[in-house]
């Protein structure tokens, strides 16, 4: 989920005590020595995973000057950085200390041993991941290879995001949808799945909804899916490269209908991009499909720099750390962890989300199963399938 584009507002505030602090133990401390001297640190973010995450790493700075002098961000599209960093690790020169992805991103850097193996390799620098995560984060991180650490969570989606002043009778099974692109040229809209959180999950979605023959293979069980889609796509105007666009044009007119998520949902319509009177629909019979956050840490660091970087991870997962994944929704409700209560979000988000929220998610996430996404390598097989059956004519 890529939300480069769009302007948000800063936190304000959260001091961090001692206690939050997450040391390096036993093992792994032996191996990886703390560096003398503080370094600098450069992330990249191509999941927008900035929103939720950048004041906890900002915070690390602030608690452990004596570790880290300055922290660099930037952002990127998800299909690009793979190729970036092979080719730094070819050059012997990476420059990227942390990656903060989603499963795409993670999925082809494990593809393309791109990663460091984390775990278990240095579990003792980290905290009891099943202990701390909630059940379906615990979930998400196997898709990992312990090659990355969730670091927030969310049910994700696939939901339908509508105008009910343009869309008076909101499509509520597949069939439905069809019939209703069908009468409504171009009013639909989705992005491509390989750069968008919703296109992701819509992608893994349908096969549950469409009762396809293996929701898990891409390959030889989407036989539905991929006929759906196509049928779908008749209808369709072009393919965005990420999520942004579908909410300008949602917002805008061009567009009546798009797939969305429970973040995307609320977080757009927190900062005026959406009309706050949109509405969320479910198609009958869906399942959540989960989505995560990672930590990710290109081969080629130094180990005093790997050893910052696994402290870092500890913190980010400390309550205190994960109350401010709540952000404004922006991947609602955000925190890996376990009892990380809104209560203990910043003031801002509270709010935020105590206005646009919808109290109907709670009944909706606890009533319907969460599924994990594809496994990486079926992933990488559905974006190329997608890219070359269904969207590759009409990408923009």
């Amino acid at each position: 989920m890529t939300f480069s584009n769009v302007t948000r507002r800063a936190f304000v505030g959260g001091a961090v005590g001692a206690a939050g602090l997450a040391a390096l133990g036993g093992r792994a401390h032996a191996a990886l020595t703390l560096p003398k001297s503080p370094i600098t640190l450069n992330v990249v973010d191509v999941a927008g995973n900035l929103a939720l995450t950048q004041k906890p790493i900002e915070n690390y700075r602030k608690a452990k000057p004596n570790l880290v002098s300055k922290i660099s961000f930037t952002k990127a599209p998800a299909p690009e950085l793979p190729s970036k960093i092979k080719a730094q690790q070819d050059a012997g020169r990476v420059d990227i200390d942390i990656v903060l992805t989603g499963t795409d991103a993670m999925a082809a850097g494990i593809d393309q041993k791109l990663w460091v193996d984390l775990l278990p390799t240095y579990a003792a620098a980290l905290p009891k991941l099943d202990s701390i995560y909630q059940e379906p984060a615990a979930r998400m991180q196997t898709l990992a290879s312990g090659q990355g650490v969730v670091v927030t969570y969310y049910p994700s989606g696939p939901l339908l995001e509508y105008m009910p002043d343009r869309v008076k009778v909101a499509p509520n099974t597949a069939e439905d949808l069809l019939a209703w692109t069908r009468a409504n040229k171009n009013k639909f809209a989705y992005a491509r799945p390989a750069n968008s959180g919703p296109g992701r999950t819509w992608l893994m979605g349908l096969p549950y909804i469409l009762k396809d023959s293996d929701p898990k293979d891409p390959v030889k069980g989407w036989d539905k899916t991929w006929a759906y889609l196509k049928a779908l796509g008749e209808n369709i105007e072009y393919y965005p490269s990420g999520t942004t666009p579908t909410m300008k044009e949602l917002g805008e007119g061009t567009r009546d209908l798009i797939v969305s998520t429970t973040g995307w949902d609320i977080n757009p319509r927190v900062l005026g991009i959406v009309p706050k009177e949109a509405q969320v629909t479910a198609i009958k019979g869906f399942h959540w499909v989960a989505d995560a956050h990672y930590v990710c840490i290109p081969k080629g660091l130094s180990d005093e720099k790997l050893a910052v970087v696994l402290d870092l991870v500890s913190f980010m997962l400390t309550p205190e750390q994960q109350a401010y994944t709540y952000d404004e929704g922006y991947f609602y409700p955000g925190p890996a962890v376990k009892d990380v209560p809104l209560s203990l979000a910043p003031a801002e988000s509270q709010a935020a989300i105590k206005e646009f929220g919808r109290p109907e998610y709670a009944a909706m996430i606890a009533d319907n199963p969460v599924e994990l996404p594809l496994m990486p390598d079926k992933m990488v097989q559905a974006f190329r399938i997608w890219d070359e059956q269904i969207g590759g004519a009409k990408k923009k």
